[in-house]
């Protein structure tokens, strides 16, 4: 079970990035939840990890207020990709300790990426 949280921190981080960079992903799986994430739901403490829930709130203003609107749903997509995976991570214990190194590399990544839209982490 392990290997499977750590699989799914390093691909929600990596769809978290690739949302970031412009890259389109594929549609989240049918047993994924496909309804978009709000601010208010990151910002509610969606995960119970403040990494993550710190990460959430940053990438989603950015998105919203600084991604042109032709942008925004390729990146929120990919933020599905990882907010699913991530979501279910932090189900257990275990998992939302994996999840402290994922979304600090994630914001890392975003960081960098996001730069050229002036977001401020």
């Amino acid at each position: 079970m392990r290997l499977d949280i750590i699989k799914g921190c390093a691909l929600g981080a990596f769809l978290a990035a690739a949302g970031c960079s412009g890259a389109s992903a594929p549609p989240p799986p049918a047993t994924t939840a496909t309804q978009p994430a709000t601010s208010a739901a990151a910002a509610a403490g969606d995960f119970g990890v403040p990494a993550c829930d710190q990460y959430m709130r940053k990438y989603l203003a950015c998105v919203d207020s600084k991604v042109p609107e032709a942008g925004r749903a390729a990146m929120k997509q990919s933020f599905e990709y990882a907010r699913a995976a991530w979501k279910q991570a932090a189900s257990t214990p275990e998992g939302r300790q994996h999840l402290v190194a994922a979304c600090t590399q994630a914001e890392a990544t975003a960081k960098q990426s996001m730069a050229p839209y002036g977001c401020a982490w």
